[in-house]
């Protein structure tokens, strides 16, 4: 698969997860999950990036490192890594200006669970890619090993951004 398709896949699915699927029930969000929203901390990514996030989502943090995230904060139906994996798949997509898409980016991220007890997710080995050669993105698969109130945090490069989703089936 070529590397400039990639982005393209990876965004359809991720902005495919943010969406309400057709006749499926919205799972509230406890109030005791505080969610990322848009209002929290919006930005519009610095040129030549794109300023409008896909429908569905939104983008959230500084110049330094930014992210794309569902407007509704929450994940539904994250599958598993492999059918005998019990952990939830996600793939995370980060933007920094300035990030050169030729070198393996300095990023990493953790998370944890805020409702109750849980290990720690697990994440990969941050890539680099391009859809575009002056729009760069890092992503970082993560396996979260349970359902539940999510704080998830990058640190590229010393700028760390932190944001909350709600996990459901």
């Amino acid at each position: 698969m070529s590397l400039r398709l990639l982005p393209l896949i990876c965004l359809a699915f991720v902005s495919v997860s943010f969406a309400q699927q057709p006749g499926s029930p919205s799972a509230p969000v406890p109030d005791t999950c505080p969610v990322t929203k848009p209002g929290d901390r919006p930005i519009v990514p610095p040129p030549p990036y794109p300023a409008k996030a896909p429908k569905g989502a939104f983008w959230f943090g500084t110049d330094r490192l930014w992210t794309l995230l569902g407007k509704d904060g929450v994940w539904r139906g994250l599958p598993h890594y492999t059918p005998t994996d019990p952990t939830f798949r996600q793939k995370l997509f980060w933007w920094s200006q300035g990030y050169d898409w030729k070198t393996r980016p300095h990023l990493t991220v953790t998370g944890r669970r805020l409702d109750a007890p849980a290990p720690p997710l697990m994440a990969d080995t941050a890539n680099g890619g391009y859809q575009e050669e002056d729009k760069p993105f890092m992503v970082v698969g993560i396996n979260l090993p349970t359902l539940g109130c999510w704080e998830i945090t990058g640190d590229y490069e010393g700028d760390k951004l932190s944001f909350v989703v709600w996990v459901t089936k």
